[in-house]
């Protein structure tokens, strides 16, 4: 249950990336909008990655729930704000998967 929690503390991080983005391309009330739901995504990200650390390893947990942000906001970058999708960039994401699966693997 707790590896549940943790992806989607981690996809709650994707969201509130992606509030970050999309409140710098709005103006007036929608970039506040964005603003308040990157706030709430935020809350909700930490307070998940809180109460799963209090039963996985804090290394293990901190490195997958910045894996899966950090590989969900260059998807999210790619698919919704239309940044380069190069070689280089899929093959580090790659890596990046992998070694989130190998953390996952590897812990008790």
């Amino acid at each position: 249950m707790n590896w549940i929690l943790l992806i989607i503390a981690g996809l709650f991080e994707v969201a509130f990336t992606s509030c970050l983005g999309k409140a710098k391309e709005a103006t007036g009330n929608e970039s506040t909008y964005w603003y308040i739901g990157f706030l709430v995504c935020l809350v909700v990200s930490m307070l998940l990655l809180i109460k799963v650390t209090q039963v996985l390893p804090i290394g293990t947990a901190y490195a997958v729930w910045t894996g899966i942000g950090a590989v969900g906001t260059v998807l999210v970058g790619i698919f919704v704000f239309k940044e380069p999708a190069t070689v280089w960039r899929l093959f580090f994401i790659s890596t990046l998967i992998m070694s989130i699966v190998g953390l996952k693997v590897v812990s008790h």
